[in-house]
């Protein structure tokens, strides 16, 4: 079998002299067509469960959404990074309320991370998509150690970057490894897929008279306790001005129109 497109036994069909610098040749690419040069795409790990089986990924789920990411990425000329949580296969919340050690099940749910940040490289790689899978916990085998100026270089170079493994500290959510990747690589914006279309005044299935906000500032949003994101990572976007989209991302080609800048979702900023 031939070694994983990570493993440091594969060599890069692409290298680079200094994969740890940024490309010298990046000012010189064309313009992104959207609205934010880069992106970080933030995905729930439930998106990737099926609705219809006990199975935890559904394949047919993860290559529509890897199809939209790569047409997207070649239509637009984005760059995109993607933070995938592991609520499909394992939350650490679960594991601590049956008494676990919380530190111990976040650490294994940061592992179900990495499950679904391979099976969508694999996705996107079939797609014909060059991509990337970092993990804030070293597993050299199968994924490169995060490293920020690598993960830009990537970008630059028309890879998508998937970032695993959380922060690689217990106590944290992949919602607040989305808002701090996104600070460290300068993104533009931090696109939040869910199953619902926006970010609502209250809890829609519960309320039918709840309303749903286009825009909204994330003073309303941490005054009002919305369901955006965890406090923490409101907080670190807000101190970052990195606005929010957030999104049904079930729905067929919107990360598309997401990233194209399309009226859709509720823009927290």
């Amino acid at each position: 079998m031939a070694p994983a497109a990570d493993s440091p036994a594969s060599p890069d069909p692409d290298p680079d002299p200094d994969p740890d610098s940024p490309s010298p040749d990046s000012a010189n690419q064309p313009g992104p067509l959207g609205p934010w040069p880069r992106v970080v795409l933030k995905l729930s790990g439930e998106a990737f469960a099926s609705s219809s089986s006990e199975e935890t990924i559904d394949g047919g789920i993860v290559e529509r959404i890897a199809g939209e990411l790569a047409q997207a990425h070649a239509d637009l000329g984005v760059q995109i990074a993607v933070v995938i949580g592991g609520g499909n296969i394992w939350r650490g919340t679960t594991g601590a309320g049956v008494g676990m050690d919380r530190a111990t099940a976040d650490y294994m749910g940061m592992l179900a991370t990495v499950i679904n940040a391979l099976a969508l490289q694999d996705a996107l790689e079939r797609v014909g998509q060059p991509t990337r899978v970092q993990t804030a916990i070293q597993m050299a085998e199968i994924a490169e150690p995060y490293i920020r100026r690598r993960a830009i270089r990537h970008l630059e170079k028309g890879r998508i970057v998937v970032f695993a493994a959380g922060t690689g500290n217990p106590f944290f959510t992949t919602d607040t490894t989305a808002s701090l990747r996104g600070a460290e690589i300068e993104a533009q914006a931090i696109l939040k897929g869910t199953h619902v279309d926006g970010v609502y005044s209250d809890d829609p299935k519960k309320n039918p008279a709840a309303t749903r906000f286009e825009e909204i500032t994330f003073k309303e949003v941490l005054e009002r306790d919305l369901k955006v994101m965890d406090l923490t990572a409101v907080t670190l976007c807000k101190d970052n001005s990195l606005p929010i989209l957030v999104f049904d991302v079930m729905t067929d080609g919107n990360i598309g129109r997401a990233l194209a800048g399309e009226p859709i979702g509720t823009l927290v900023r």
